[in-house]
């Protein structure tokens, strides 16, 4: 092994810690996300359907880096 490859940790340790950044990032979400949707008034139904049509789609998007992550495990050199 060359001193400039860093060893990398294997597939099974990718999926784990993954799954860990995903449930914690989606606790901490829909925590922020229930508590932002109170804040909107009650009588004003288009808001509240488009701030949560929003919100649960936007979800997906940070977490899409670290899913690449987990399963690039070995990537073909040119």
């Amino acid at each position: 092994m060359d001193q400039s490859e860093k060893p990398r940790p294997n597939l099974a340790v990718r999926r784990i810690v993954a799954s860990l950044g995903i449930f914690v990032f989606l606790f901490v979400y829909i925590v922020a996300v229930s508590d932002i949707g109170r804040h909107i008034p009650s009588h004003n139904t288009l808001l509240t359907l488009l701030y949560y049509a929003l919100a649960g789609t936007l979800w997906g998007v940070p977490i899409l880096p670290l899913i690449s992550w987990s399963e690039a495990y070995r990537k073909t050199r040119p």
